[in-house]
């Protein structure tokens, strides 16, 4: 027999050794796959990582470059280097624009804080970069004392001009009431009634393109001030400022003029006029990217276009026209529709200097918009036109095209400043189905755990156990969380990915569109979402619980469990995650539920999980609050009983222990494993997955998958099979097994033999009688804890 005993040893540890090395392999050989497949990846991609320098990135086919940096791959320097001149200091100044200086006024003067002076990076007619002279502001003058002094019919406005330009070169520093007062200044430059000279004016649209630098926040302060017509006001003196240029064209890097003069009675047939916009090496607009053709047939796109209008003119007496184009929307405030993100939105103005009651020409607009293809899909667009007695965008008049050629095609039956607004959808990179692996473990755990919970209820009775309560409702929680894990993870709006194409557009439907970024809703991912996240909570509460019970047992057993302690501890293992989950819910919907795509909030698209924050958003992330924060305080306390049950009961020397060391070692090491297990003890492993090393990360990514998919199984050996109800009934039923099909011809000697050997097999693995005899720490420890366990059962 005692062959047999040791006999058993040996298999059992050759099992484990096995299976240690097996799990080590296939973590090794995974590891090696994944970085094959990252390698094929990375050779198969058109474009390397590095291919853009200096900031620049891959966007279409193409290096986008910053202001400062231009050519294929961002390489040539477009800027003008550190600079010192009559006693101020300039930094680096991307060319066409005007660069502070690092001088400041003093903190006693009226302009506290502001550059002292401005110096112009600019392009020299032999197309060198060269830098122009310094221009001096005046410390004591402010925008809000500039609003004041233009108010009157003799004040210098070149000077003004100036001192408004130098006060406006650093945007990052301008709020709403600078935008304000500087649009009410500049209004009067372009008023036509003040005679402004064209130096005035040309400055003053150096401040528009300034102002167009600053925060969209302040933008919309100064738009919501009550009372406030700047901004609008501002915008139809740009339009009457772009009939007065002659031939000419003025571009600053945010907004670009130009003018074409014409006699309507020297043209044969319709008369067209074309302007149009090419793209650029970086978002600025540059010198020469604007371009006029009077007497055209049509629209003639190409691929380096970026917007294209084309003002028809037959039936107009016009003898001159101008445009206007607008890097991006910030002084069109709209109360209808909201950007949220940072795609290049062109506002282009088309006038003739017709009356505005005989305006009868027309316009016909493609655009290219700029955009990530690979984060966005295009989803829609509207063709509409700015409404300055509303102050919003209006689609009167206006129509959508579809085209054959990829362009955004627009005609509208008058003449003012149009827009394209478009609606994206983010391109999510939904992930692959679950893999093997983790499809294997959760099957495991979910056989693992109905076992569990059978047979817990069904010998309930004849183990005459109070932990089986609290056992179950675990089992109970983490089997219907491994369900909804396996069968609802993944969103159904992964199977609804389309290409963004523009065919696939409605264009009958031509109404604004509230938001330029869109998520297809889908409420039962959201539904998903809540529940995993109420049963997960479930699961930690109940081995919350569990640790407590046992603490009470084992640790406290001179003191009875307290009055109703099973009701009280369901009360909390399934109402307090509800409460949790309500109130996390509720929360985002009363913060967003205005917004149609609230639910984005509190889950991520790409599964139906909690929504991970953003960089700048991690105190208001719903996951923190609601999840990461109760579970780690729930992982800390389970920790801290762990350890004490560990060292006071579980490797606490007995005395009266008769077996073997070895034996006494290997029943202390599954004891720990099954409190372990049932603590969630392996969660631990997720907060090593959070270091920034990608080898590190991934192996305890493999590894924590590895305990965590697998933990129900491990509860059925550690809970079931080591009990000795399990072990009797099992092995008879390998004795009916054994007596029956191809076993028959086998001698009674060798059935007899084999049913020893595997009872003795089962027998060798630590055994749990009633709620814990495993541990067998002393037989005065065990009675007490035993008495205290019947106590509490008949408190049920």
């Amino acid at each position: 027999m005692a062959s047999c005993h040791a006999w058993n040893i040996r298999v059992l540890v050759a099992v484990v050794c096995g299976l240690l090395t097996g799990i080590i392999l296939g973590l090794g050989i995974w590891r090696i796959v994944i970085r094959i497949q990252r390698g094929i990846s990375a050779t198969s991609s058109s474009t390397p990582t590095e291919f853009c320098r200096n900031g620049g990135t891959w966007e279409n086919g193409r290096c986008v470059c910053t202001e400062e940096w231009k050519g294929l791959r961002c390489t040539i320097a477009n800027f003008c280097e550190k600079s010192t001149y009559m006693g101020f200091t300039f930094a680096r100044i991307p060319v066409g624009r005007y660069g502070p200086s690092l001088q400041t006024c003093g903190k006693g003067t009226p302009n506290a804080g502001n550059p002292m002076a401005v110096r112009l990076c600019n392009l020299s007619p032999y197309g060198e970069i060269e830098l122009q002279n310094v221009t001096i502001g005046n410390c004591n003058e402010n925008l809000e004392t500039l609003e004041e002094q233009v108010k009157d019919v003799t004040a210098p406005l070149n000077n003004i001009s100036s001192e408004v330009q130098i006060l406006t070169s650093d945007a990052n520093k301008l709020t709403a009431e600078n935008i304000s007062s500087a649009t009410r200044v500049v209004g009067q430059i372009f008023n036509t009634s003040r005679n402004a000279s064209p130096e005035a004016k040309k400055i003053a649209i150096v401040t528009v393109s300034q102002l167009l630098d600053a925060s969209g926040d302040a933008f919309q302060e100064a738009a919501a001030t009550a009372n406030n017509d700047a901004l609008t006001t501002l915008i139809e003196q740009m339009e009457t400022y772009s009939l007065s240029l002659g031939n000419e064209s003025v571009v600053e890097p945010n907004i670009a003029i130009q003018s074409a003069n014409f006699s309507s009675k020297d043209a044969v047939g319709p008369l067209n006029v074309r302007f149009s916009v090419q793209k650029g090496a970086s978002s600025s607009l540059l010198s020469g990217s604007t371009f006029i053709h009077t007497n055209v047939d049509g629209l003639n796109p190409d691929g380096q276009t970026e917007l294209q209008v084309l003002l028809n003119m037959t039936k107009s007496n016009s003898k001159a026209c101008g445009f206007v184009v607008y890097q991006n929307d910030k002084l069109f405030q709209s109360k209808t529709f909201t950007a949220k993100s940072n795609f290049s939105q062109k506002i282009i103005s088309s006038k003739t200097d017709e009356n505005e009651q005989d305006q009868s020409a027309s316009v016909d607009m493609v655009f290219s918009p700029r955009y990530n293809q690979r984060e966005f899909q295009l989803y829609s667009y509207a063709c509409v036109y700015w409404n300055l007695s509303t102050r919003d965008w209006d689609t009167y008049g206006c129509q959508k095209h579809k085209g054959t050629d990829g362009f955004l095609r627009c005609h509208c039956n008058h003449t003012t400043n149009f827009a394209v607004l478009m609606t994206f959808k983010k391109d999510y990179q939904y992930p692959e189905s679950l893999d093997v692996f983790s499809n294997v473990g959760c099957a495991l755990s979910i056989t693992g755990l109905a076992l569990t919970i059978v047979f817990q209820i069904v010998t309930r009775k004849v183990r005459k156990t109070s932990v089986t309560w609290v056992l179950v409702n675990l089992c109970i929680s983490m089997l219907i969380f491994n369900l909804l894990f396996v069968f609802g993870i993944e969103n159904s709006n992964k199977n609804k990915t389309s290409d963004g194409d523009i065919h696939d557009i409605d264009f009958k439907n031509n109404d604004v569109p509230q938001t330029d970024t869109i998520n297809i809703p889908n409420p039962t991912c959201t539904a998903i979402a809540a529940l995993l996240h109420y049963f997960l909570l479930v699961t930690f509460t109940w081995s919350a619980l569990s640790a407590a019970q046992l603490y009470f047992l084992l640790i406290r057993t001179m003191k009875p469990l307290p009055r109703h302690f099973i009701l009280f501890i369901s009360l909390i293992g399934w109402g307090v995650p509800a409460i949790v989950v309500a109130i996390t819910v509720g929360v985002i919907y009363s913060q967003n539920g205005k917004n149609p795509q609230w639910e984005l909030d509190y889950r991520q698209e790409t599964i139906c999980w909690l929504a991970i924050p953003e960089p700048d958003g991690v105190t208001k992330s719903p996951l923190l609050w609601s999840f990461i924060v109760p579970v780690t305080i729930i992982l800390i306390s389970n920790v801290v009983i762990f350890i004490t049950i560990s060292i006071k009961v579980l490797w606490k020397n007995n005395q009266n222990l008769t077996s073997t060391k070895k034996v006494s070692s290997m029943r202390k090491i599954v004891s720990t494993l099954s409190v372990a297990v049932v603590f969630g003890i392996t969660w631990i492993l997720a907060y090593l997955m959070l270091v920034n090393d990608d080898s590190i990360r991934i192996i305890f990514s493999y590894i924590f998958c590895l305990f965590n998919t697998t933990q129900g199984l491990q509860i059925f050996f550690l809970h079931t099979v080591r009990t000795k109800i399990f072990q009797t009934e099992a092995s008879k039923v390998l004795t009916l097994l054994s007596s029956i099909g191809g076993k028959k011809s086998l001698s009674s000697v060798t059935r007899l033999r084999l049913r020893v050997r595997m009872y003795n097999f089962l027998r060798s693995l630590p055994t749990l009688h009633e709620q814990f005899r495993l541990l067998e720490t002393s037989p005065s420890t065990e009675d007490i804890t035993l008495s205290e366990s019947d106590k509490a059962k008949q408190s049920i």
